[in-house]
């Protein structure tokens, strides 16, 4: 599985669309939000000094960065007025941002009655600030939505009250075709709009359809090449496709276009070892870390990936230190326990990590699946193989007798423990109910040549015959060391099982073909195809 320590949405900054009733004076800065130039954007508000203005969209940007302190200091800068709804708006914001929703949805009130309930862009000011908030309630925000929309005489959508519905209905795990009926009606109110093209893609990922979600992505970069936010979200795309090196390709260009800054650095490093490129997000991790010894998630990174490099002793002490700070903050998150607990097994220590993972899966339900997976590769690496395999046969006798890869696995699981025909008959399941899994044919082949260590019986023959059928007409290039193996196998069990030179000869010839410097191929042809000694007969 790929394990992944926070969500990626979280990782890319959302976009967020521009607040209208404020837009006249901070446009540029709105777009550099837009394209995640944040310090541009805050060099340039604080040119305008304290302006109602400037003030509003500094407040957006400390929201977007996670900073609600300085987002509400923000917020509140501008000075209260009961008959000004901005100010109202403003304070609300101020108070969502540190969760204090009762005093956000009294403000936001008193802005509607301030403007008298007739002006639907303070609705829309008041659907933006739920849609950038942490709330996940939808209820009240939806309030507003409507009422927006009642206000509207013209009969034409508002793309920017329809990115905020879409990203309010996004909060919530039943409200996906809201959000992409609220993102399809922003398009067709405005066919150039990138983020609503973008947003479509968003969800496209979310619901895992990726040819959709790229035709999104592709349709906003055609409309806008440097918006920043496009590569990063198909960098995504192509991450969740399984296509890495595509993935990592696009994240550089979304750091070229996004402002270099530590933000840029450590999104950069969280893709990296996302894209399984371990060592190179190492690197990045401590630059960042340089500059900000204190930063939680790439502290938090730093133990993960010193654990994929197979430093376990300093993951392990990284993540001590981690979770001390984390667990203050309240910021611990299941991979969180599922890592330490896979350091602990493979430190030594079983029964306590062991313990750690099952509390994991038992919190999080939903992830209990690839929870068990976590734990039961945690034995594995502790060599622990009888627990390994008594927690992939309870994940799929809960499954219903498991997935293809739960047989994989178990399977893999028994042949390290040295039970081998109980791993061919799970192989055997395996090509059974996909013939296609050229892999398979592969399995089967190497448990029956340990079942019969001497191949006297042949066990393991008729099995690397199959994997040479499939495998070469599939792709030999990328079976190519398979192939070299089954090849090896069969010239050896021809020339020393059945005394058989002429049938092993061809194979290994085959093996030469594949590998042309191979030394025990070439050993083999040349002692097949040596010429024979004359005997001489004595008088």
């Amino acid at each position: 599985m790929n394990l992944k320590p926070w969500k990626l949405t979280l990782l890319a900054a959302l976009s967020v669309s521009g607040t209208a009733a404020l837009a006249q004076n901070t446009t540029g800065a709105q777009k550099s939000i837009d394209l995640e130039r944040y310090s541009e954007a805050r060099a340039s508000l604080l040119k305008q000094g304290s302006s109602p203005e400037a003030s509003y969209e500094l407040g957006r940007l400390y929201q977007m960065r996670d900073m609600p302190d300085s987002a509400a200091y923000y917020f509140n800068r501008i000075p209260l007025n009961q008959k000004d709804a901005t100010s109202l708006v403003a304070a609300g914001r101020a108070a969502l941002a540190q969760g204090k929703t009762a005093e956000a949805e009294a403000q936001f009130d008193n802005a509607v009655k301030a403007s008298k309930g007739k002006n639907a862009q303070v609705y829309t000011m008041i659907a933006q600030a739920y849609a950038e908030s942490d709330v996940k309630d939808i209820t009240k925000a939806l309030t507003y939505v409507d009422a927006a929309q009642k206000l509207n005489k013209s009969g034409k959508d508002d793309p920017a009250l329809m990115i905020a519905r879409g990203d309010i209905y996004l909060k919530s795990e039943t409200g996906g075709g809201e959000a992409m009926n609220s993102y399809e009606r922003a398009t067709l109110a405005d066919p150039n709009n990138v983020k609503a093209y973008v947003r479509k893609g968003q969800l496209n990922m979310r619901a895992r359809t990726y040819n959709e979600a790229k035709t999104n992505f592709d349709k906003a970069i055609s409309l806008d090449p440097n918006y920043a936010p496009a590569y990063n979200a198909l960098a995504e795309t192509y991450y969740f496709a399984g296509r890495y090196d595509d993935a990592l390709a696009q994240f550089q260009k979304y750091s070229s276009l996004a402002e270099k800054s530590p933000t840029t650095d450590a999104k950069y490093a969280s893709f990296l070892y996302l894209t399984k490129k371990y060592p190179e997000a190492l690197v990045e991790v401590d630059k960042v870390l340089a500059s900000n010894p204190n930063d939680l998630t790439m502290n938090r990174l730093k133990a993960y990936t010193l654990y994929e490099t197979g430093k376990n002793d300093e993951a392990l002490a990284a993540m001590q230190k981690y979770m001390q700070v984390a667990s203050a903050s309240n910021k611990v998150i299941t991979e969180d326990n599922v890592y330490y607990g896979k350091m602990l097994i493979k430190g030594g220590k079983t029964s306590e990590g062991a313990a750690i993972i099952k509390k994991a899966i038992d919190s999080d339900p939903k992830k209990a699946a690839e929870l068990q997976n976590e734990l039961a590769q945690a034995y594995l690496a502790a060599k622990d193989y009888p627990n390994a395999i008594a927690t992939y046969r309870a994940k799929m006798t809960a499954n219903k007798g498991g997935e293809l890869t739960d047989k994989v696995y178990l399977g893999r699981a028994y042949e390290m423990n040295g039970q081998f025909v109980q791993a061919d008959s799970l192989y055997s399941l395996v090509v059974t109910e996909r013939p296609t899994y050229v892999p398979g044919y592969q399995m089967r082949a190497r448990a029956n040549a340990n079942i019969d260590k001497d191949s006297k019986q042949g066990l393991a023959k008729a099995h690397y015959e199959k994997y040479i059928e499939v495998a070469s007409g599939a792709d030999a290039a990328k079976y190519k060391s398979g192939l070299i193996e089954a090849n090896k196998y069969l010239g050896s069990y021809y020339y020393v099982t059945k005394n058989d030179k002429a049938a092993s000869l061809p194979y290994w010839q085959q093996v030469l073909a594949l590998d042309p410097a191979d030394q025990q191929a070439k050993t083999a042809v040349a002692e097949i195809t040596k010429p024979k000694t004359a005997t001489v007969k004595r008088k």
